[in-house]
């Protein structure tokens, strides 16, 4: 009688393959984990995804973040835009902090390099005002269009109102 070890066979080992990321999902990983670095108000796409950013709202993670992927490690370049007021040196740590943590935790693949270029500085206030899209402005222009298109027709009515006594005839 032949009897089976089955607590030698584990499951999958005889399997065949292996698993693979797409850079596009390293990027991701990569966005989102430095979402809440303090200190650091953006990552640069470029000029094509900088022009992109200028016409329509757009929240892609993976914008200005390139990665090279290998079986087992990362390679991470990140432009950023950091706030004043911040150190830099802080900022780069935090950077490989949490994107060593999320690569780990999500894919189990080690950050290997981490380039960061400083490409601007600005404050808060500055930031957010190069943030303004072409696409918020025309919703802002449309906003204060129907506005005063209201107000224009509250005015006719009250207007109208006075002109007539309450049986609706002309005074």
């Amino acid at each position: 009688m032949v009897t089976e070890n089955k607590s030698t066979q584990s499951a999958g080992t005889d399997v065949k393959g292996e698993l693979t990321f797409n850079d596009k999902v390293i990027q991701k990983i990569v966005g989102y984990a430095i979402e809440n670095v303090k200190g650091l108000l953006g990552v640069d796409g470029g000029f094509v995804s900088n022009i992109k950013n200028k016409i329509v709202n757009s929240d892609d993670p993976t914008d200005g973040i390139d990665v090279e992927v290998g079986k087992e490690q990362v390679a991470v370049d990140l432009d950023v835009i950091m706030e004043f007021g911040h150190n830099a040196h802080d900022i780069y740590k935090e950077l490989i902090k949490v994107i060593e943590t999320q690569l780990e935790k999500t894919t189990s693949l080690k950050l290997v390099e981490l380039n960061v270029q400083i490409i601007d500085i600005q404050t808060q206030a500055e930031y957010k005002n190069s943030r303004v899209t072409l696409q918020d402005k025309v919703s802002d222009a449309g906003s204060a269009i129907k506005e005063k298109t209201s107000d224009g027709v509250n005015s006719v009515k009250e207007t109208a109102s006075n002109l007539t006594d309450d049986d609706g005839r002309v005074k």
